[in-house]
């Protein structure tokens, strides 16, 4: 009898997902992205203390994403030899030593220090996620485990930043920089009890990072992930007037509303089908993408549109970046490492770019330009995509 159920019980455990060490993963990146928005929920409150004006006060969020861009690769490179939860720990206390300067910040420029050094522990975070959950869960799951660890990433978007931007209604914006230290806190404890420290590699294992860009598909992945993330930030940095465009400023919450929830459902079908579907999954979601750009950019026909075309968006975003850091971890194998930090680089990059380039479009060509901009950049994105059947985007790992 126990010869007979030994084997069962042994392939039951490994099919079983460590959940408890992929929501601390959850958490991590939850947190992450939360203090990367909060600025965007605060910002009256921020500038006004500050005493400077909003748009300067929102480069707090510019700050943020350059500090990740800049230290992702340099620091994972540098710590690849620590264990992967002492990165994570890592992370989290310069989240909890960057929320607190926060919180504390007498002036804007000791606030946008607090932020660079957020955004650092934002790139360790990002670089690391997806290569822990590759760990922590058995092959063929792997990335289901990835989908359920990087769903932080829309949480946030979609509900994290509406709550803290209720909570500095209720109490001093400094308070909800204090509560998001005491989540990080929390999180420390629960890292410790329930996230295994798998061991880092050793100094002759290393992949150089020219190695790693080097390797097929890798450079696919990154220009498609490019592509899209210009295109996505350019919609999600000026949704506001394209909102005031289609003549519904006052519905601008139900849009974003409609965006998370859309977004949250997007985490589920990517988790519960990416193991089996990757290649039509990622074909999917740049084509669904660049029709929902097509359809914003003519939503000023009908309302009805709009939310359409923000709720096909939003099933794109949602689990974009688990699409993108599974093939780049498949695609690298031993560089997997590399690979999510050129994953996090290229991200940051996009996001910087997208808000530049929009804000130029918005004032030479109106905001009209900023969805037919961002179609025509997914025309090559799809056309990589495309390219990418044989090694970035196979349809079998």
């Amino acid at each position: 009898m126990t010869s007979t159920l030994a084997p069962q019980t042994q392939s039951a455990v490994r099919d079983k997902l460590p959940l408890a060490g992929l929501f601390a993963l959850f958490t991590a990146g939850f947190v992450s992205v939360l203090t990367e928005t909060l600025p965007a929920g605060l910002l009256p409150q921020m500038s006004s203390a500050f005493g400077q004006s909003e748009s300067l006060t929102g480069q707090t969020i510019t700050i943020y994403a350059v500090g990740s861009a800049v230290s992702a690769i340099p620091l994972s490179t540098a710590m690849t030899r620590w264990g992967r939860r002492n990165v994570v720990l890592a992370a989290l206390i310069g989240f909890i030593l960057a929320n607190t300067a926060t919180a504390l910040a007498p002036t804007i420029g000791f606030a946008f220090g607090a932020r660079f050094v957020a955004g650092i522990a934002a790139g360790l975070i990002w670089s690391n996620i997806g290569g822990h959950a590759a760990r922590l869960v058995p092959g063929k799951l792997q990335g289901r485990g990835i989908a359920i660890a990087m769903a932080g990433t829309p949480v946030a978007l979609s509900l994290g930043l509406p709550a803290g931007a209720f909570l500095g209604t209720v109490v001093d914006w400094r308070w909800v920089f204090g509560i998001v230290t005491a989540i990080s806190v929390l999180l420390v404890g629960w890292v410790l009890w329930k996230l295994p420290n798998f061991e880092g590699q050793a100094l002759g294992d290393r992949v150089k990072l020219k190695d790693a860009i080097m390797l097929r598909g890798i450079r696919t992945i990154l220009w498609t992930l490019a592509g899209f993330v210009v295109a996505h930030n350019l919609l999600y940095t000026y949704i506001g007037p394209l909102v005031a465009h289609a003549g519904i400023a006052d519905q601008l919450q139900w849009v974003l509303f409609t965006f998370g929830v859309a977004s949250i459902l997007s985490i589920w079908i990517i988790g519960t089908f990416i193991d089996r579907h990757h290649r039509k999954l990622i074909v999917a979601s740049m084509a669904l993408f660049a029709l929902a750009a097509l359809a914003i950019a003519l939503s000023d026909v009908s309302t009805l549109l709009l939310y359409v075309a923000v709720a096909a968006w939003g099933l794109t975003f949602g689990g974009a970046t688990t699409l993108f850091l599974t093939a780049g971890s498949r695609a690298a194998g031993a560089a997997a490492d590399v690979a999510q930090a050129m994953i996090v680089t290229v991200f940051n990059i996009g996001i910087a770019l997208g808000g530049l380039i929009g804000g130029i479009f918005l004032a030479g060509f109106g905001v009209i330009s900023i969805p037919w901009l961002a179609f025509i950049i997914m025309i090559p994105t799809l056309i990589w995509v495309a390219l990418g059947k044989t090694h970035a985007f196979p349809a079998k790992f």
